[in-house]
Parts: C-alpha cells; sequence; structure tokens
C-alpha cells in the first residue's frame, strides 16, 4: 500500500510540476482541522510528510488560522501547538482576523502564484480548492497523509492551454521575467517617477519684477523727454537774448 501511495503521489507531483510550476521546497499551508486529525492519527508531519512526497517541505500556516486555534479552546490546545511549529505566511487580513478556511482560500488567489499546498480536513474548503486550477491538496485518511489526484477543473484548464485556448499561470510569469530582463517592461517605480509632476517656475505674467522694470523703462523714457525739452528751452531762450542784444 505504502508503495503505491508513494507512486500516486509522484505521478501527481509531477503532473502538477510540468504544468504549474510546482517545485521544491514544497510549501504546504495547513489550517486546524489537519493538524487536529495529524494528532489525533499520531502523524510526524515533518518526518512523514518529505517521505511522502520524496522532496524538502515547508509546513506553513497563517495568522487567521492560529488565532481561530486559540479562540476554540483547550480542545484544540494541541493541534494549536503543531502550528505554531509552522511557519508563519502573511496573509491579508492584518485589521481583523476571518476563518482559517476563508484565509487559506485567499492566500491561493490569482493563480497560486507561491505554488502552496492546501492541506485540510474541511469538506467545504477543498470543495472550493478543487475548483481552482493548479493547487495541490492533502488530507489525511486512515491516519495516512494523501495527496489528491488533479481536480477536474485543473485538467480541463491544462487541456485548455495545450490546445492554445489558455496560458499557463507558470508560462505568464516566464514571459514577464523574459520581457524585464531585456528591458521590455518598464519597472513600476520608473513610471511612477515619470508620472510626477516637474516642479515650474512662477508664472511670468504674476511675477511683479517684469511689471516694476516696465514702470522703470517708462519713467526713463519720459525724463528723457524731459531733458530733451528743458535743452530746446535753453537753446531758443539763447537765441531770443541775442536778436535782443543786436537789436539793442
Amino acid at each position: 500500500m505504502k508503495i503505491t501511495r508513494q507512486k500516486h503521489a509522484k505521478k501527481h507531483l509531477g503532473f502538477f510540476r510540468n504544468n504549474f510550476g510546482v517545485r521544491e521546497p514544497y510549501q504546504i499551508l495547513l489550517d486546524g482541522t489537519f493538524c487536529q486529525a495529524a494528532l489525533r492519527g499520531r502523524i510526524q508531519l515533518r518526518e512523514q510528510l518529505p517521505r511522502y512526497l520524496m522532496g524538502e517541505t515547508q509546513l506553513c500556516t497563517t495568522r487567521c488560522v492560529l488565532k481561530e486555534l486559540e479562540t476554540l479552546g483547550k480542545d484544540l490546545y494541541g493541534a494549536k501547538l503543531i502550528a505554531q511549529k509552522c511557519q508563519v505566511r502573511n496573509c491579508p487580513h492584518f485589521k481583523s482576523a476571518v476563518s482559517g478556511s476563508e484565509c487559506l482560500l485567499s492566500m491561493v488567489e490569482e493563480g497560486n502564484p507561491h505554488h502552496y499546498f492546501v492541506a485540510t480536513q474541511d469538506q467545504s474548503l477543498s470543495m472550493k480548492v478543487k475548483k481552482k486550477p493548479g493547487i495541490p491538496l492533502m488530507f489525511i485518511i486512515q491516519n495516512t497523509i494523501v495527496l489528491d489526484k488533479p481536480s477536474p477543473k485543473t485538467i480541463a484548464f491544462v487541456k485548455a492551454v495545450e490546445s492554445g485556448q489558455l496560458v499557463s499561470v507558470h508560462e505568464k510569469q516566464s514571459i514577464k521575467h523574459l520581457k524585464e530582463e531585456r528591458g521590455l517592461v518598464k519597472d513600476p517605480e520608473q513610471r511612477r517617477r515619470k508620472k510626477r509632476k516637474k516642479i515650474k517656475g512662477p508664472n511670468p505674467l504674476s511675477c511683479l519684477k517684469k511689471k516694476k522694470k516696465a514702470t522703470d523703462t517708462n519713467s526713463s523714457a519720459s525724463e528723457k523727454k524731459r531733458k530733451r525739452k528743458r535743452i530746446r528751452n535753453r537753446s531758443t531762450s539763447k537765441v531770443l537774448s541775442e536778436k535782443q542784444n543786436a537789436e539793442g
């Protein structure tokens, strides 16, 4: 039985690896129900999961799962201890915690970019996970860990990708990286810098200094005219005085 279980696990892992880019270390998100089932079945997750999946694993959980186990009290104290030994992944529920199932579902949104496995005994959560393509699902049955086969939604998605109708998330990421390496995609920081408005100088129409210059030029021109008039007046008076002297 153990050999056949590992064969199935190897087959399923190969499917997720080839079509969705799942790779080691396998990041397995645990909820409280999975931790409780492991406690009841006396399953040493840190030892048995790497052997079953034949690769390096990382046991992960979220703050919402830990908060939920704390609120449920003494009955799930052992499950809480198991979850506390896992790596805590950041979830989007910083201000207000949500249920463990809702939190885990949010962690695999948008194509599961971090390649999480979801480990749960919650049937409702399992059904929701199966409706999303590319998410490996794990559960415990008869005190043994099982990696579920790819869901019909996942198989249909892979077939659509193979027929050219869709582009897989793994391919989208690889295309994006290639574009960034070749400089075809600009960094968002550069875009933000370009969008920032440049500091403009003062409006020339509202500049008072230029008005002063205009008044200065006008005053200087008027002063020149006055001087010319004075010179003309002096010259005419001089001519008149000379005529009077000549006549006398």
